[in-house]
């Protein structure tokens, strides 16, 4: 896996071993940071289920000044952390390891505010409903905050959750990108 635009395009990335992750193929990654260019300049970007973090390392190198990244499998988060130091951004990342929704929590109590989250839960499960719904209750997200889901083509999100109200989907297959906008309740 490369960064594939910006300032560390062609960088390449380390990427776990097995079947713990599932790494953004280029295709959506391409087609996800095109949509998101307008909001990337300056932004504070949040990766959930960050894996080695390709999402969120690609819209550093496109223009996003902060990444934090969530994931709980340790082989993502030493190869996250190895991608970030050897593309020398330890100065724009933050690294949390542990379960989504009490990182969620805690960046809450810690007052943070993302302009820009992207999600890419496993796919079994409800993680992607349960997870825009928590930010839909805007403790985290910016006023005029993008979320973004990755998901199954056939399980898609509901399109409200809370202040979230989905916007865009962009389908690749069996993947579809689904785009939300913080807006009023």
């Amino acid at each position: 896996m490369r960064i594939l635009a910006g300032t560390l395009k062609g960088r390449r990335l380390v990427t776990p071993r097995g079947l713990a992750t599932r790494p953004t193929a280029d295709q959506v990654r391409i087609a996800l940071m095109d949509t998101l260019a307008p909001w990337l300049p300056g932004a504070r970007v949040l990766d959930l289920f960050a894996g080695a973090g390709g999402v969120g390392l690609e819209a550093l190198s496109r223009g996003a000044a902060h990444a934090t990244f969530v994931e709980r499998a340790a082989a993502a988060v030493a190869a996250l952390r190895r991608n970030v130091a050897t593309l020398a951004l330890e100065s724009r990342v933050q690294v949390l390891r542990g379960d989504v929704g009490r990182e969620l929590e805690r960046l809450a109590r810690d007052g943070a505010r993302f302009d820009i989250v992207f999600l890419d839960p496993p796919y079994e499960g409800d993680l992607v409903d349960g997870t825009v719904e928590r930010l839909g209750g805007g403790a985290i997200a910016a006023p005029r905050a993008i979320v973004v889901a990755q998901h199954p083509t056939k399980r898609p999100p509901a399109p409200r959750a809370g202040r979230l109200a989905a916007f865009r989907t962009r389908r690749f297959g069996e993947t579809t990108l689904t785009f939300f906008r913080m807006g009023e309740a």
